[in-house]
């Protein structure tokens, strides 16, 4: 089925619980050609990368099910998307979502006589959601929503997420989360307007929220397919921290979104004037950013990708091309953050559970990684046109993350 297929029927489905799969799933990848000349290895400072083998990880997945599936708590986390990590000072880690639903599962079978977990359909469904894990084991959820609504019809989805200092230099250190504000839009948004880029600070070790800052205002982009939302990936180096974002352009009908990075000294997320964006030539406050990536007809990404550091490489992973983006998981590569990005280099595709169902949202988990190993999430939502909430409930297994450890190889 061609992508505008697949667009229009995403953009018909009603109910609520779908997260960001309209803006991540469809179109999310890139076609630019690899060229000899690119790649170098400066004593290995930076190389072509790629996927070199993956496997399901099995255990994280089946904790997330075990932890939802715990009926002995009624306001806790029993399945959401947009998945993000973050370890804490004291070894704990951090996990943050967007659409969750909290309530209490029953086993099976289903009302429908189906062998699955399920929950009715009256369960509470809240705009973000945080889940504490220690020593590999799911915990607790913090009272959610974590990151209230904005303003009426507005909501928050929490992003990527890092512990630094309170201030550049501060021995105090705190969490800062990325924040995507979006505001109720009638089609084609009907995921809502990108609105605002926000960074929420947690106190340490409580988690406490402190404050919320707008760091990047878009209402007064005319268009809102050309608004960047900041936070999808977050990647740390020499004492700057690199923030990518994305473009809403699928949503406006052009085949792919457009990558942006900003960056910020350690220490200033939560300060707007820390804030450097790249504009095609230097990093520079205040100015409209220009893309590192995509060129909204063939190249491009999703809107939710992620970015990591292997030695002097950064490799980029999101959503392949065309059909395969409701299934397939590609990568890319640069010798830096601005670019130029070359790939895709390798694809793979994930197992999915059986029906309508598709993948989006690939996030690295470096605090899981180590020892050559990359742990990598990506979420599962129902792809039909109708009924998507009530699928989600009859099997209560299919909104939640799942996960596969990558291991990293020369390209080519």
């Amino acid at each position: 089925m061609p992508d505008d297929a697949y667009a229009a029927r995403a953009r018909q489905r009603t109910g609520t619980g779908i997260g960001l799969l309209l803006v991540l799933v469809l179109g999310a990848a890139l076609l630019i050609a690899l060229p000899d000349d690119d790649r170098r290895d400066d004593e290995g400072a930076c190389a072509a990368r790629t996927v070199g083998s993956w496997r399901a990880d099995e255990g994280l997945t089946a904790e997330f099910a075990r932890y939802g599936d715990d009926a002995s708590r009624t306001d806790d986390w029993t399945g959401g998307d947009g998945t993000h990590s973050v370890r804490l000072p004291d070894g704990r880690v951090l996990w943050l979502f967007s659409d969750t639903y909290l309530g209490r599962v029953h086993g099976p079978p289903n009302p429908h006589g189906e062998s699955y977990a399920w929950r009715d359909t009256t369960a509470p469904l809240v705009r973000n959601s945080a889940v504490l894990m220690r020593d590999g084991r799911l915990e607790s959820t913090l009272p959610a929503p974590l990151f209230a609504d904005p303003a009426p019809n507005q909501w928050r989805w929490p992003v990527a997420a890092r512990v630094e200092p309170r201030s550049p230099g501060s021995s105090e250190r705190v969490v800062r989360v990325l924040l995507w504000v979006r505001t109720a839009g009638a089609s084609p948004w009907i995921y809502g307007v990108p609105t605002a880029t926000e960074v929420a600070t947690l106190s340490l070790p409580e988690l406490r929220l402190e404050s919320i800052v707008k760091v990047l205002d878009q209402q007064l982009v005319p268009d809102p397919s050309r608004r960047v939302l900041f936070g999808t990936t977050l990647v740390e180096e020499d004492g700057w921290t690199y923030v990518f974002g994305g473009d809403d352009g699928q949503a406006a009908s052009r085949p792919a979104s457009r990558a942006y990075v900003a960056r910020v000294p350690e220490g200033g997320l939560a300060d707007p004037a820390a804030w450097r964006y790249w504009s095609g030539s230097a990093w520079v406050p205040g100015a409209r950013p220009r893309p590192v990536l995509g060129d909204g007809q063939r190249k491009g990404v999703g809107s939710a990708f992620s970015v990591v550091r292997d030695a002097g490489t950064y490799v980029l992973f999101t959503m392949a091309t065309g059909t395969k983006g409701l299934t397939t998981v590609a990568s890319y590569w640069a010798c830096s953050p601005e670019g130029p990005w070359h790939g895709p280099a390798k694809e793979f595709s994930p197992s999915l559970p059986q029906g309508q169902v598709a993948a989006y949202n690939p996030q690295a988990h470096p605090v899981l990684s180590g020892a050559g190993r990359l742990v990598l999430s990506y979420d599962v939502n129902w792809l039909e046109t109708t009924g998507a909430a009530a699928q989600l409930s009859r099997n209560v297994s299919l909104y939640r993350p799942r996960f596969v450890t990558v291991r990293l190889a020369p390209a080519g």
